[in-house]
């Protein structure tokens, strides 16, 4: 009896899932919170350079937005969700009195995940919400590894893990109680479902998946705003671009998602008046607050310059994508709307730039970038999936020393364009 040969295709397949398991092992440890190492404010484990920030948790650093959302945490603990419009009201009745912006209460999804964890786990407000920051970046590199399986295969799932796990600002965010990282979770998640409901009309799961991702989004920050914008121009651009089908239920879940979202945060606000009010002097006071206009400001290039900073081969290769790109590559054009739509708006909020509003880019980022390289390695014929791979972990190498200068031996907290430069060296 001949024997049976290994199906080349299931060793791949088993290759790439053992990969896989190793990446995001090493993605994940990167991203725990610093309380599983130090319940004080001490130095942490022998690995420390390469995982959280040793200098700002010796000194107990807590940021003024972090402050904040601990504060609504804590409050939502005392009063209950039932009074959520009571915090809404405290929140207007402050800032009316105050000339700059403070962060409102309507980043309602992020607070709710650290009310809920710390109901869970009994911890301290700011622990729960930088756990809570840590398990949704865990969350996102998990979901970019589902979601490049789903687009390009085993490979391309592994090697944008890879490049995602070690991304800077990635790991920056899932060390601190910001909303940005939590943001990138529920944006990247919709991007992906509105993809799959292109590819796959009419499947009630990705559509029921879809509308409740947007909602998500809209309940968590008012940048959902862009994110909507970016869906309507995809949608839009499909009548030439063909990613798809745009079904009627596909646009009634576009619209249904956000409008859900805006009626939840109505009624979390006490009402209409109180919804708008809030939002109005978070905007309109924004543009005194001194160090928003200190840091907030540039030219519509600023996060060409400050990608570029933080991680120069992702935003170089990502470039170079674009100019291999053809109608074949659909997913890479429907990434690129994406990111086309949202920067020539982000660009332009008058004394509302910084790196870290824009964490969503980073997987589509890097989508590209992988592309750009499997571009590169093409011709190689015999030694493409060598040099591939040697590439991708020149990359994540060159990705993992920027957290390293960036956010270990400089200690940033913000991601202005100043600190970057003076961090970097280019500027004393």
């Amino acid at each position: 009896m001949a024997s049976v040969k290994p199906d080349a295709e299931s060793i791949n397949r088993k290759t790439a899932l053992i990969c896989l398991a190793v990446v995001l092992l090493a993605g994940t440890f990167l991203r725990l919170p610093p309380a599983l190492f130090s319940p004080k404010p001490a130095p942490l484990h022998s690995l420390a350079a390469f995982h959280p920030n040793p200098k700002w948790h010796e000194l107990g650093f807590v940021g003024p937005d972090e402050e904040l959302y601990r504060d609504y945490v804590n409050q939502l603990r005392a009063i209950q969700l039932g009074h959520y419009p009571d915090i809404v009201r405290d929140y207007i009745e402050k800032q009316a009195a105050i000339s700059g912006a403070i962060l409102p209460p309507l980043r309602f999804l992020f607070i709710f995940a650290g009310f809920a964890w710390q109901s869970i786990f009994h911890s301290e407000a700011l622990v729960a919400l930088r756990n809570v920051a840590s398990f949704f970046s865990i969350l996102t590199l998990g979901l970019t590894s589902v979601l490049a399986w789903r687009i390009r295969g085993p490979i391309w799932s592994v090697a944008l893990t890879a490049l995602v796990a070690f991304a800077p600002t990635q790991l920056h965010m899932s060390q601190h109680a910001l909303v940005d990282g939590f943001f990138t979770f529920w944006a990247v998640l919709t991007l992906w479902l509105l993809w799959e409901n292109l590819q796959s009309p009419r499947e009630w799961h990705w559509l029921v998946g879809y509308a409740m991702a947007v909602t998500a989004l809209v309940l968590t920050k008012e940048t959902a705003f862009f994110v909507s914008a970016a869906i309507v121009v995809i949608l839009v651009a499909n009548r030439w671009l063909r990613f798809g089908y745009v079904t009627p239920q596909l646009l009634i879940a576009t619209i249904l998602g956000p409008l859900a979202g805006v009626i939840i945060l109505t009624t979390l606000a006490g009402g209409v008046n109180a919804l708008i009010t809030a939002y109005h002097f978070f905007v309109t006071k924004n543009y005194s607050l001194p160090y928003q206009v200190r840091t907030g400001d540039g030219p519509w290039y600023r996060y060409v310059v400050d990608l570029f900073l933080v991680s120069p081969l992702v935003l170089i290769l990502a470039v170079c994508a674009l100019f291999r790109i053809n109608r074949t590559k659909l997913a890479e054009i429907f990434l690129l709307v994406f990111l086309a739509t949202t920067y020539a708006m982000m660009c332009n909020v008058k004394y509302g730039m910084n790196l870290r509003f824009v964490n969503m880019w980073d997987v589509p980022l890097r989508f590209l970038a992988l592309s750009a390289i499997a571009s590169l390695v093409a011709p190689l014929q015999r030694y493409r999936a060598l040099a591939f791979g040697i590439i991708v972990a020149f990359v994540c190498a060159v990705e993992l020393r920027q957290y390293q200068i960036l956010f270990v031996d400089h200690s940033l907290y913000e991601l202005d364009s100043a600190g970057l430069f003076r961090a970097l060296n280019i500027v004393k």
